[in-house]
């Protein structure tokens, strides 16, 4: 199992010394890779009384792409991944190109993990169809995967039409790996059939019956589930170390071959606290988990 580290957006700051001493320092402690949620917009709570999402205008982000692409000349080793990305709220080919130009600069450590999201307020400031959202979805990962392998694409979707286009330069890989998070029931189905893994975001008592779940419906597309990765994810916030390794057992009898510790929720501000916690569960959990 590969653990990384769940890059901490909304507690970070937007220090550009702090934002690269994190990256340094989650590279240089042996973590495989950083995660980075997305969202674009923070709704403004004030005039929204129905409004519960978790994050609003206050909460900071950084675009995850963007982001990478700065970290991908300061690093040498970390993949990065997007954990995910709200693709039907984005163009689909500029997506594409920025997934695209990722892939390039890190010389190939990139994962695209893409979902669905929750927030109609995103999807109104961005000019998108909320409703739409999970079939336009299965639409747009089918365009992808033509644009990361062609040179030339012609495609003709309800949402998107491409017509003798395609991207310069191509991806390093030809098929940057596309992830899908979400836990609904027509999530699983939607990993089984397009998906080259699947995040799931919860407790790994919740997660077994899915993951069984999960490998049925692949079968039943006719693919071998054991080609489908499970990146899953410690909270380590109001836990001991006791607990971040059981945790991290359980997620191994899984078979999860990804795990990323968010640091975040902890009351810890700053680079260097985050700094202080990778490194507290780099000793705790790696001679479990690598032994």
């Amino acid at each position: 199992m590969r653990i990384g580290v769940t890059f901490p957006q909304t507690e970070i700051t937007a220090d550009v010394g702090a934002v690269r001493a994190y990256a340094e320092a989650a590279e240089q402690l042996g973590y495989s890779h950083l995660l980075a949620y997305d969202h674009v917009v923070g709704a403004d709570r004030r005039n929204r009384p129905e409004f519960r999402g978790p994050y609003d205008l206050h909460t900071q982000f950084h675009e995850p792409l963007v982001l990478f692409g700065f970290l991908a000349g300061i690093t040498r080793q970390l993949e990065f991944v997007t954990g995910i990305i709200i693709l039907p709220q984005r163009q689909t080919v500029l997506v594409a190109k920025q997934a695209t130009e990722v892939d390039v600069l890190s010389e190939g450590r990139f994962r695209l993990g893409v979902g669905i999201g929750w927030n109609d307020v995103e999807y109104q400031a961005l000019g998108q169809d909320f409703r739409t959202r999970a079939a336009r979805s299965q639409e747009q990962i089918a365009l992808l995967r033509k644009l990361f392998s062609q040179e030339s694409v012609t495609f003709e979707g309800r949402w998107d039409q491409v017509q003798e286009a395609g991207l310069n330069p191509l991806p390093i890989r030809r098929s940057i790996p596309i992830w899908i998070g979400g836990s609904a029931e027509a999530t699983l189905r939607r990993v089984a059939r397009l998906g080259d893994g699947w995040f799931p975001q919860m407790p790994p008592d919740r997660a077994r019956p899915m993951i069984e779940r999960l490998r049925e419906y692949a079968l039943q597309e006719g693919r071998d589930p054991g080609t489908i990765g499970i990146e899953a994810r410690v909270s380590i916030a109001g836990k001991d170390e006791e607990t971040w390794i059981s945790e991290v057992r359980a997620w191994q009898e899984l078979g999860a071959t990804h795990l990323a510790v968010n640091t975040m929720g902890a009351g810890w501000k700053g680079a260097n606290d985050h700094i202080d916690a990778i490194q507290r569960f780099h000793d705790a959990v790696f001679p479990v988990a690598t032994g």
